[in-house]
């Protein structure tokens, strides 16, 4: 019986240290400095979005069912204090909360589909409504592709790593200093 509560602590640990490093991940300076990536709560709900979705992806993919609900639950749970800090009054907080979570899934529905299938159009199609949706004015093309390859980069570099017995503390993805402040 105990045995069921350490794991259930410890999985929740695990998710917490794995929704750090997907929001350390998504604020790179890159995404918004160099990528156009809007800096604003949208660009930065869209960015953790996909991190958090990679990582969940690859924690099905081996597994660790419970351990991805574990991280949803953790960047909901982040998400609603975040609404209320921005002074969201209470009763219009679970709505925005049904707001946000079916629009995740979504985002991961085309992510994952775009992803299986290995196509560059959908994942484009997807990061340009997604992340870039919200813009005036649309993204270079030169831009999209470096946001697609990066995804598509960050997704196979995920495979390789042991997603089921890793230590999370301090974690890095490894993107290479020239992404980190391009």
């Amino acid at each position: 019986m105990f045995h069921y509560f350490q794991q259930r602590r410890d999985r929740k640990r695990r998710a917490a240290e794995l929704y750090e490093q997907a929001v350390t991940q998504a604020r790179l300076p890159v995404f918004y400095e160099a990528w156009g990536v809007p800096d604003n709560v949208d660009g930065r709900f869209e960015m953790i979005s996909l991190h958090c979705y990679l990582f969940m992806r690859h924690l099905k993919r081996v597994g660790e069912d419970k351990l991805a609900q574990a991280l949803f639950d953790v960047f909901f749970v982040n998400m609603d204090r975040t609404l209320r800090e921005m002074g969201v009054g209470d009763l219009s907080v679970p709505k925005h909360m049904k707001r946000m979570m079916k629009g995740f899934n979504g985002r991961a529905h085309h992510y994952e589909q775009a992803l299986q299938e290995q196509s560059e159009r959908a994942l484009r199609e997807a990061v340009e409504r997604n992340i870039y949706g919200t813009l005036e004015v649309a993204p270079s093309e030169g831009t999209l592709k470096e946001m697609v390859n990066y995804i598509f980069i960050i997704n196979k570099m995920m495979g390789g790593i042991d997603l089921k017995n890793q230590d999370f503390e301090g974690f890095d993805l490894g993107t290479s200093q020239e992404r980190r402040h391009a």
